[in-house]
């Protein structure tokens, strides 16, 4: 993942609702596939099982995500272990095949999320975090980022 996508994903994370987290999650594990498909067509092995091992790492969080008092959730348990065991398929018998599978799973529940995701009006899960603002600045066609800093607490409030 390059520099800039981390940035992204950790301002996204740091202003997000659990519903949004969730989202940023199926993000996340997508690039990471895509990356994973990449790196094998490039005939990059190590780049390869290094993507898939941060891809099952985003459906570990995904499982730790679920409410088990819910039905949905042992649904979605299911889905996820079995994209799991797809990947690890992958990983050792080096192919993408499996790959296009857990796509197919991943961004139905994705598009899902991302529906619910706009009716949810929570909270951001992080609080007191800095603002970021982004916008043009004198330089010729480059953007800027200024970060305002309220006070020097930033994160989690304890």
């Amino acid at each position: 993942m390059t520099k800039e996508r981390k940035q992204e994903f950790t301002l996204r994370i740091s202003q997000a609702n659990k519903t949004e987290m969730i989202v940023i999650l199926y993000d996340m594990l997508e690039v990471y596939l895509n990356e994973a498909k990449e790196a094998y067509l490039e005939e990059q092995g190590a780049d390869f099982s290094q993507a898939i091992i941060k891809a099952r790492g985003c459906i570990r969080e995904l499982i730790a995500s679920l409410n088990y008092e819910i039905e949905l959730a042992r649904i979605l348990l299911k889905l996820y272990l079995y994209c799991s065991k797809e990947l690890a398929t992958a990983q050792v018998r080096n192919e993408v095949t499996n790959l296009d599978n857990v796509m197919t799973v991943i961004n139905k529940l994705q598009d899902t999320y991302r529906s619910a995701s706009k009716m949810d009006n929570s909270a951001p899960v992080m609080s007191n975090t800095q603002a970021v603002y982004a916008g043009l600045t004198y330089g010729k066609n480059t953007i800027h980022e200024n970060i305002a800093i309220q006070d020097g607490n930033r994160g989690y409030l304890i």
